[in-house]
């Protein structure tokens, strides 16, 4: 039976998870909405991001999601070293999205494209709306990618130190559950900036 502690964590978890939901649904929802008003801009302002290295993070965050669910199946069955290296993987895939985003990011300061920039004031409102969504979107993920990966070493840390087992896994769990949510976010963001020109 579930201590007490453990649902409230995880409720309020899920109650956590909810409201970054409706924040990104938002922000999707006004996406969707500029891009029906500016749909020429968007579509060529689509083809500026390069959909390899967005292909490259949607397979790192896939693979790093499996990981860290195997990680909390591992933990269940009491196998502390096989959790922490599943836990690196995860870790280790954070790190792939990171690098990838920063040359993807690093391309487009290289050359005067960011919000605020003058080559920016140069463009035409729905160029403008694409990459100010863009940079906005993409950053926020980020953030939340880096607070979730700092969750996960913590997580992993207490694995090792036998704190976080296979009677007490709660906080792997919500860590895991957050983690998802940072994928979930990337699945609907890839095709939206990448793939639908």
């Amino acid at each position: 039976m579930e201590h007490r502690d453990d649902i409230g964590a995880k409720l309020g978890m899920w109650i956590f998870i909810f409201t970054e939901i409706l924040l990104f649904g938002g922000l999707f929802l006004v996406y969707a909405i500029m891009r029906n008003r500016y749909s020429v801009e968007f579509h060529q302002c689509a083809h500026h991001l390069n959909a390899f290295i967005g292909t490259v993070n949607t397979i790192a965050l896939l693979v790093s999601s499996a990981s860290v669910a195997m990680s909390i199946t591992a933990v269940q069955k009491g196998d502390k070293k096989t959790a922490v290296i599943l836990l690196f993987v995860t870790l280790l895939c954070a790190a792939v999205f990171m690098v990838n985003k920063y040359f993807e990011w690093g391309h487009k300061f290289s050359i005067g494209l960011y919000p605020g920039s003058q080559l920016m004031l140069t463009l035409n409102h729905g160029s403008i709306m694409f990459f100010s969504l863009y940079f906005f979107m993409t950053g926020l993920h980020m953030f939340h990618l880096i607070v979730g990966g700092i969750i996960l070493t913590i997580v992993a840390i207490k694995v090792q130190r036998g704190a976080v087992n296979a009677g007490s896994y709660v906080l792997l769990e919500n860590g895991g559950l957050y983690w998802h949510l940072v994928d979930l976010i990337w699945i609907f963001l890839f095709p939206l900036l990448y793939l639908i020109t």
